[in-house]
């Protein structure tokens, strides 16, 4: 009975937003010649001098997942400064929109034993997004760092009004895009570990849970993790969700979700899963009944692999949807659930 309920109150709050646009669909390839030289292709390898860049993309995603210690590696950085709460430092990987290339990050110490936890908003989250959140977890005990994704808030280039260049109908800047922010929040913990902090977590919600995956796999320094709103697939999330539904408008009469799922095989955390075995590292995978932008049969596809590659995690089953996890009384479970749990794993 409340699913049409939630139902309505999903699209309503979707539909809030009244500057979303359809862009045009592009390959992106040239946004993929910076860091690893295409991963180590040759251009002629993958076909693209045959006119063919479907087969490039999908030749350079397999090789990203492949090798993906290289490609979510990152030169140090050395100019970080603090003023006050705000942290700023340059960002890894720097693109060719220069406000993008300064990462901003707030940051709320409390006296924590070493404990410390990275936090990364939604999508089009603005400068505001997850502050109280940070707050609470300082209130539990845990030093937090509130980090701007790419191309929102005070990253977001002076043509954009949404934060339409992190994720779009671009395939190559959208690749480009995930990895920078592997990359930022890899220098952010950096940052904390020069800082005292040796007991690290991280919590993502909706894109933000996505990144936060990626980067658990790929940096042994965090212990813990809280995913808010689960997918195993970034193209199944876009082309299924009605958060993103301007996204599909631009990508469905040039590639299928087929294509599209394997392109993008490289921001998915299908393709890292299996990296966690053994490693011990702890999941907090939150997810909602009502869930018309992350689809409960993904969640649920996500939990599964978690149970069958017996992998450390527990499980919270909001009976909401994803705009609504945010509105009361959800956000209050959800913040409560999710300090308490970084707090007894870190």
């Amino acid at each position: 009975m409340l699913a049409p309920v939630f139902y309505r109150w999903e699209l309503s709050l979707s539909r809030k937003d009244r500057n979303r646009t359809v862009r045009p669909f592009e390959w992106g390839i040239e946004f993929l010649h910076n860091g690893m030289s295409n991963c180590g292709l040759p251009i002629a390898d993958c076909g693209l001098n045959d006119g063919n860049p479907k087969s490039y993309l999908i030749e350079y995603a397999r090789r990203a997942v492949r090798e993906s210690d290289a490609y979510h590696s990152y030169a140090p950085v050395n100019d970080y400064r603090l003023e006050g709460s705000h942290l700023t430092f340059s960002s890894p990987l720097q693109t060719r929109y220069p406000r993008n290339n300064t990462v901003h990050g707030r940051y709320f110490p409390a006296a924590s034993d070493g404990r410390a936890v990275l936090v990364l908003p939604q999508w089009n989250s603005d400068g505001k997004g997850h502050i109280a959140l940070a707050r609470l977890l300082r209130l539990s005990g845990l030093s937090t760092l509130r980090l701007s994704m790419p191309y929102h808030d005070l990253r977001m280039p002076e043509e954009l009004m949404r934060a339409d260049y992190m994720l779009s109908p671009n395939l190559g800047r959208t690749l480009q895009a995930m990895r920078q922010a592997v990359m930022d929040c890899r220098a952010a913990l950096d940052w904390l570990q020069s800082n005292g902090y040796s007991r690290l977590g991280i919590l993502g919600t909706s894109l933000g849970s996505c990144i936060a995956l990626i980067t658990m796999v790929h940096d042994p320094r965090l212990r813990a993790s809280v995913q808010n709103h689960i997918s195993p697939y970034f193209a199944d999330v876009v082309w299924t969700g009605i958060s993103t539904r301007h996204v599909r408008a631009g990508l469905e009469d040039h590639i299928t979700l087929e294509d599209l799922r394997e392109i993008w095989m490289p921001i998915s955390p299908k393709a890292y899963l299996k990296r966690l075995v053994g490693t011990e590292k702890k999941s907090l995978l939150v997810h909602a009944r009502y869930d018309h932008s992350f689809p409960p049969d993904l969640s649920r596809e996500v939990l599964r692999d978690y149970r069958e590659l017996e992998l450390p995690h527990s499980a919270l089953d909001l009976r909401c949807g994803h705009y609504t996890s945010g509105k009361f009384p959800f956000n209050l479970v959800l913040g409560w659930t999710a300090c308490q749990y970084l707090r007894r794993n870190l």
